[in-house]
Parts: C-alpha cells; sequence; structure tokens
C-alpha cells in the first residue's frame, strides 16, 4: 500500500483553513488573535510550503546540493529578518 507524499494528505486541511480564513474576512470579523503557539505553527507551515515548492524549482533547474543549501539558508534568513520586522517575534525563539 502505497501513501500519499504528506504535502498531498496536509493540502485538503490547508484549503479548508484558508476558506475559513476568507469567509472571517469577508464578514470583517476582526483580527484573527492567533495564540503564540499558532502563530508559531503557521510559520512552520509557511516555511515547509516554501521549501517544497523550492526543491521543485530546484529539482527543474538539476541545481547542485550545495547551491540549494546556501538557497534554503537564505530562505530562512530572509523570512527570520521579515516575521522580526513585521511582528516583533523571532522564529528563533517560538521553540
Amino acid at each position: 500500500m502505497t501513501h500519499k507524499p504528506i504535502g498531498e494528505q496536509l493540502s485538503r486541511v490547508l484549503e479548508e483553513l484558508e476558506d475559513t480564513l476568507w469567509e472571517s474576512e469577508a464578514r470583517e470579523d476582526g483580527p484573527h488573535q492567533f495564540t503564540q503557539n499558532g502563530f508559531r505553527a503557521a510559520c512552520k507551515i509557511f516555511m515547509a510550503a516554501i521549501m517544497d515548492k523550492m526543491w521543485e524549482l530546484q529539482e527543474k533547474e538539476n541545481m547542485p546540493m550545495e547551491h540549494r543549501e546556501k538557497q534554503a539558508e537564505y530562505a530562512g534568513q530572509h523570512i527570520h529578518k521579515f516575521v522580526k520586522e513585521m511582528t516583533n517575534i523571532d522564529t528563533r525563539k517560538l521553540y
């Protein structure tokens, strides 16, 4: 028995979350008031999605592993910086 990749398994749940957020925003319910743990989870999901799509592109471009690693580190640094600048939350301290 073959199992679906984790991304396929989680995609339906993520789409349901997306729909719920769109509906809430359409009702203008105000801020979502995510908990610290909820924010951490959202960051992890975003990073996993970015890395997945980066890997797809790297495969398509037949990128050497050393360059892939540097690109992943670059992405992580920039996401860390962006979150810190926009929220004053240090993603390295979320765990």
